[in-house]
């Protein structure tokens, strides 16, 4: 498994602290939120309310720099277009990962 880092950020900060801290205060205020809706929504089964909660912590899954990791939850959310939940335990391992780094901070 791949491991999150601030690569992405740094970039798009391009040096300057503030908004580096301001993308990084984006990721750890919204993703709790993101993931607690999307695990809502995977116990509901309701694959499209869940592909759409998939789409959203997307963003945070490649701010964080795991490239690999946005494959799976891309391919993911085109199974759950089609009603399959294939890739589950695959993306809950990414949110507990993401959820590792972030505690981490």
């Amino acid at each position: 498994m791949e491991t999150p880092n601030l690569k992405v950020i740094e970039q798009y900060a391009q040096g300057d602290a503030e908004t580096k801290k301001m993308l990084l205060d984006i990721v750890i205020e919204e993703f709790p939120e993101e993931k607690e809706s999307y695990f809502k929504q995977f116990k509901t089964k309701d694959a499209k309310k869940t592909q759409e909660a998939v789409h959203k912590i997307k963003h945070k899954i490649s701010i964080l720099g795991l490239e690999k990791s946005y494959e799976i939850a891309n391919k993911y959310e085109a199974n759950l277009l089609n009603n399959s939940f294939d890739l589950n335990d695959e993306f809950h391992q990414i949110l507990e990962t993401i959820t590792s780094f972030i505690a981490s901070l």
